[in-house]
C-alpha cells in the first residue's frame, strides 16, 4: 500500500509543490505548525532516515537549507525548526522519509516542549560508553 507521500509524488493527491528534482520534492504541509511549514520528501519510500543512502540524505539537507533561506527571505522568519521524526515513538505519522522545515518568529508562542531528564550519579559515563562511536 502506498503512503500518502507516494500518492502526492505520483500526482494522485494534490499538493502545493515548491520544488522537485530526481531525489525529492518539497511541498507545503497541509496541517502546518506555522504557515509556510514545508516538507522535503524523499522520492523513494524509506521508512526512516537511517535506511536512506548518504548522498540522498545530503542532497535533501541541501534542499532543506534552500527552503530555510527562502523562508527567512520571503516570510521574514527569525529562525526555523528542522526536524526528522523516525518511527511512531518519535511522532512520525507517515513512514516515509521527510524533513520538516518550519518557519519561526520571535514570540510566536509556538514551541517544542520536551521535558528534560537527569542522569543519576555516574550514569552519564555509562551512557557515553554504550553510545561511543569509536
Amino acid at each position: 500500500m502506498k503512503t500518502v507521500f507516494e500518492m502526492i509524488i505520483d500526482n494522485e493527491i494534490p499538493s502545493v509543490k515548491l520544488y522537485e528534482d530526481d531525489v525529492c520534492i518539497v511541498i507545503l504541509d497541509i496541517n502546518p505548525i506555522q504557515k509556510g511549514h514545508a516538507l522535503v520528501i524523499s522520492k523513494k519510500p524509506y521508512p526512516r532516515f537511517t535506511l536512506a543512502p548518504q548522498d540522498e540524505l545530503s542532497h535533501m539537507m541541501e534542499v532543506a537549507k534552500r527552503v530555510d533561506l527562502k523562508m527567512r527571505e520571503v516570510l521574514g522568519a527569525d529562525g526555523t525548526n528542522i526536524m526528522i521524526n523516525n518511527d511512531p515513538a518519535s511522532g512520525q505519522e507517515v513512514p516515509h522519509l521527510h524533513i520538516h522545515v518550519i518557519p519561526r518568529y520571535t514570540g510566536d508562542g509556538k514551541g517544542f516542549v520536551l521535558n528534560k531528564d537527569k542522569y543519576d550519579d555516574n550514569e552519564i559515563a555509562s551512557f557515553g560508553e554504550k553510545l561511543c562511536l569509536n
